[in-house]
């Protein structure tokens, strides 16, 4: 009986996911490159400049970054963003820091 119930309730659960996710197009659209968010980081880490760490890092599987946080002026905004462009594997930026001052 208890194996029935578990066979049971698994199969509810798969029936659940199918449907769930049968939207999708594929899964490796939602798949984000660590690769690519860690090589950013790196290169902003290289600057110095403790206001870029204020800075937060998103790469999707198309190798587009996501900038997003705060910078104390436009420069450092600005920065940020010709590092990111500047990376290997980068196809394009979406830069969404906000120049908020101390």
């Amino acid at each position: 009986m208890k194996k029935l119930l578990l066979i049971g309730i698994m199969a509810t659960g798969a029936a659940y996911l199918s449907t769930a996710y049968a939207d999708m197009p594929g899964d490796h659209h939602y798949v984000k490159d660590s690769v690519i968010t860690t090589k950013v980081k790196a290169k902003l880490a290289e600057k110095h400049m403790s206001t870029l760490t204020h800075i937060k890092v998103d790469t999707d599987a198309n190798g587009v970054v996501y900038l997003s946080g705060t910078a104390p002026t436009k420069d450092a905004r600005d920065l940020a963003g010709m590092i990111a462009k500047d990376t290997d594997g980068v196809t394009s930026v979406n830069n969404d820091i906000e120049v908020a001052p101390r």
